[in-house]
């Protein structure tokens, strides 16, 4: 596997300055010293910024996919984009894996249908790491708010590669989320999905309530992209919640200043284990190569995290595991790429 890996970036993505995309790259180049960035973007960004970093070569593209746009109508009427431009460079091999803080949508879009999914799969899924004292692996968060119950199956494989590669857990166990831990809960749908897990996902060990996020019961956790996007974004709701109450309560007294003085330490280790910053985005499976969307509101802490992430999963070979457990599970259903 290839230990010089090099990383797209979308210069232009994100709600903020490009100052902070291009200071994540700096950190990244910083901190993985056999890293090479290809740096996509507007000529007067991305040329002088590659002529002061050795590793770094500017691509450069001629416009930028707002988040308001249409994703479907943007891909195509903007083939020089710096997203479209992105999924071009893994097609052609000039990337091993591409950073990009722009439209989800946008992103999603141009590197299914310009760089290609890995054979056998269905559909592609947007996956998160959910913080904890152990990260957990959770699918779909986005991509897929319509779902056929093999495509759950497909996700379960995809999230149990990404478990091991990025996260290291040698055997994950699989949770389906539902709402009761029989067999018999949820929706139909729900509990045919059940039944195809129990007969074709290895280490499938039941289903997972909400109450199981965060506790350590399961490795990966498996839902359609509607529920798992509403979920995800309910507990970055409730953390910064929480946090900012917690700010309130602190602040209220001299007493509380105090107490929170002695605990400084420990309130800055919270505020990090809840940080999404520290995973620098959700990871897209199922296309051809390794594909981290940042948020919209990103850092450049979470640019540099997700860059170095990126080479880490293609050291790994994320895609090559992705890859092999799919072609498995199809050779023993008998399933056809549709």
């Amino acid at each position: 596997m290839d230990t010089n890996p090099v990383i797209a970036v979308d210069a232009m993505g994100g709600d903020n300055a490009v100052k902070l995309v291009l200071q994540g790259v700096a950190d990244a180049l910083q901190e993985d010293h056999e890293l090479r960035i290809l740096l996509i973007g507007n000529k007067e960004v991305v040329e002088p910024f590659a002529a002061k970093h050795q590793r770094v070569k500017p691509l450069v593209s001629h416009s930028v996919i707002e988040m308001d746009e249409a994703p479907a109508e943007a891909i195509r009427q903007k083939k020089d984009s710096s997203i479209v431009m992105g999924a071009y460079a893994l097609k052609n091999h000039e990337a091993d894996g591409f950073f990009s803080a722009g439209s989800t949508g946008a992103v999603l879009a141009a590197t299914t249908i310009y760089t290609g999914r890995i054979k056998g799969v269905k559909r592609p899924a947007i996956t998160f790491m959910l913080p904890g004292k152990r990260p957990i692996t959770m699918l779909d968060l986005g991509a897929n708010a319509d779902y056929k119950p093999e495509h759950l199956v497909q996700f379960a494989h995809m999230g149990t590669a990404f478990a091991r590669t990025v996260i290291g857990v040698e055997n994950p166990e699989v949770g389906l989320l539902n709402i009761g831990s029989e067999e018999t809960k949820g929706s139909m749908q729900l509990q045919e999905v059940y039944g195809l897990f129990k007969a074709q996902v290895k280490n499938f060990k039941g289903n997972a309530e909400g109450s199981d996020l965060f506790a350590n019961t399961f490795d990966v956790i498996v839902t359609d992209g509607q529920t798992g996007n509403i979920t995800l974004k309910t507990i970055e709701g409730t953390a910064k919640f929480l946090m900012t109450e917690l700010k309130d309560a602190l602040m209220a007294s001299t007493k509380a200043k105090l107490g929170a003085l002695l605990l400084k330490d420990s309130l800055y280790s919270l505020k990090d284990l809840l940080n999404a910053d520290k995973y620098g985005g959700g990871y897209l499976l199922g296309v051809k190569g390794v594909v981290i969307i940042g948020h919209g509101h990103t850092s450049a802490r979470a640019v540099k995290n997700g860059i170095v992430s990126a080479a880490k999963a293609v050291r790994e070979g994320l895609v090559e595991q992705i890859s092999e457990l799919i072609a498995q599970s199809n050779d023993s259903t008998g399933t056809i790429n549709s």
